[in-house]
């Protein structure tokens, strides 16, 4: 779900998502474009995404590998996350959808920067990877946890409802109106 609070960050037109939660996530709007009688907007956040890996032992394996932090344990360990990138001047929050962190990031270097295999794929499609900034590492209860921003930008769909507010458009609806978007997108780049 998402509400529409019309703020200006550098002169652009921004909107506020809120979740199911109450935590808001503020968006510049990149485009618009009506599909049927829904009206979409590509948003891209106004802070940079954070992600939370940790280094455990894969099922089986002795050898630790990167794997993604759970909502649950994000509670545990926010606050000595928020202090490590505190000291790179960043503010880590908890906004919708993802983390955020509001400051400027430094410039993404060779050796700052890892690249995942993604294991969610759609059927048909090739091994899809993601690129990563590491902005931080810490350690929290002697376990090793790493703090990055995704080098691609991170954008969201979402639709207007019946009452005129901003939902997240699902997966699956995504899926159902994808190559649809696909078109309208190219057609505007056009």
């Amino acid at each position: 779900m998402a509400d529409e609070d019309n703020l200006q960050y550098d002169d652009e037109p921004t909107v506020l998502l809120t979740d199911d939660q109450g935590l808001t996530l503020p968006c510049v709007v990149e485009q618009t474009f009506d599909l049927g009688e829904r009206e979409y907007l590509l948003l891209l956040p106004v802070n940079a995404p954070i992600e939370i890996f940790v280094w455990r032992a894969d099922e089986g394996d002795e050898e630790e590998v990167l794997m993604d932090v759970e909502d649950q344990e994000v509670d545990a360990i926010f606050a000595t996350a928020k202090a490590v990138l505190g000291e790179q001047n960043l503010i880590l929050q908890r906004t919708a959808i993802t983390l955020t962190a509001e400051g400027e990031l430094p410039e993404p270097e060779e050796d700052d920067c890892l690249t995942l295999e993604l294991d969610e794929l759609s059927v048909g499609e090739e091994d899809a990877t993601e690129e990563f900034q590491i902005l931080a590492t810490f350690f929290y209860e002697d376990e090793e946890y790493t703090l990055c921003t995704p080098l691609d930008p991170l954008l969201i769909f979402a639709h207007r409802n019946a009452k005129g507010d901003l939902e997240v458009v699902s997966p699956e609806e995504f899926q159902q109106i994808r190559s649809t978007l696909e078109e309208k997108l190219f057609d505007m780049l056009e």
